[in-house]
């Protein structure tokens, strides 16, 4: 049975670490309200430039002439998988359920003989995917020193995407992210990004007409390597929104058993102390008795 300095250096360890979860909860929650704002205003825009690119999509007759990065190189055979998570750690399952996913989709590729391909952005998801599926890694990002990922960064990784596109690297992209509900919820999500995918949840504005000037060639030329961008920078800020939402949850069920054990601690301090004074009173009494 532990000493009673012991635990009573116990109970402050614990407090301590209370304190700075704490701390880090309302820090969590500071930040989380600006993220929130900055995935709800991404997401329109990001729906409307998939909209317009499906309608342009419509008005191809020639698929071969098509532009690549819309329809794709015709095959089913390399998949690049974009995996998107965070730097810093200490916010629950957040990285942990965006690789769950990738993983998943990674078996899935490898069991049909597929070649896989992974750009890893966030250096806790390359801890989590470098033992099993380091060999697969070709790119590997990091914006450990940036406070707030701007649009600049997402277009560093849409560049290097579209890159090793025009390489004939690949076939497929598939971005892997958290999509942000609320504070306790957050959805990992699977994103083609190439060949641009037909979404279903995109479908209630493809039916209205658009007349295009200039043509829509010259449109998709330009409009293509943006919306890949815009895609990863969505991801970005859903993933930041997320990632908050997550610590900030964390970090009260950590400062909640903190709690919790401190208690515990106390009771068994507050017992020994008792036994102890017990136990030196018994002594006292018996040795008065004696003379």
């Amino acid at each position: 049975m532990p000493s009673l300095d012991d635990l009573k250096k116990r109970i402050k360890s614990v407090k301590s670490t209370q304190k700075i979860t704490k701390a880090m909860k309302m820090v969590a929650a500071a930040k989380l309200r600006k993220a929130q704002e900055n995935a709800e205003k991404g997401r329109p825009y990001s729906k409307k430039m998939q909209n317009i690119i499906l309608n342009l999509t419509k008005t191809i007759n020639d698929p071969e002439s098509a532009p690549k990065l819309l329809v794709g190189t015709g095959k089913d055979q390399i998949y690049l998988c974009v995996v998107l998570t965070a730097d810093r750690g200490l916010c629950g399952g957040f990285n942990s359920n965006i690789c769950k996913l990738a993983k998943t989709q990674f078996k899935k590729i490898l069991s049909e003989g597929k070649n896989l391909k992974i750009i890893s952005v966030g250096s806790k998801g390359l801890d989590l995917i470098k033992r099993h599926y380091g060999k697969y890694i070709v790119k590997k990002f990091s914006f450990k020193d940036r406070k707030q990922i701007s649009f600049d960064d997402a277009k560093i990784i849409g560049d290097e995407i579209i890159n090793l596109f025009n390489n004939n690297e690949f076939d497929r992209c598939i971005l892997f992210y958290n999509n942000f509900k609320n504070v306790i919820t957050q959805i990992p999500q699977a994103q083609q990004i190439i060949p641009a995918e037909n979404n279903s949840n995109l479908n209630e504005e493809n039916n209205q007409f658009y007349e295009f000037e200039p043509e829509e060639d010259e449109i998709l030329e330009d409009l293509l390597p943006k919306n890949i961008s815009t895609q990863i920078f969505k991801a970005f800020l859903e993933n930041a929104a997320s990632e908050q939402g997550s610590r900030m949850t964390a970090m009260d069920n950590a400062t909640r058993n903190a709690g919790d054990l401190v208690d515990k601690l106390t009771i068994n301090y507050n017992r020994s102390r008792q036994a102890s004074i017990t136990k030196e009173l018994i002594e006292i009494i018996s040795g008065a008795e004696s003379l």
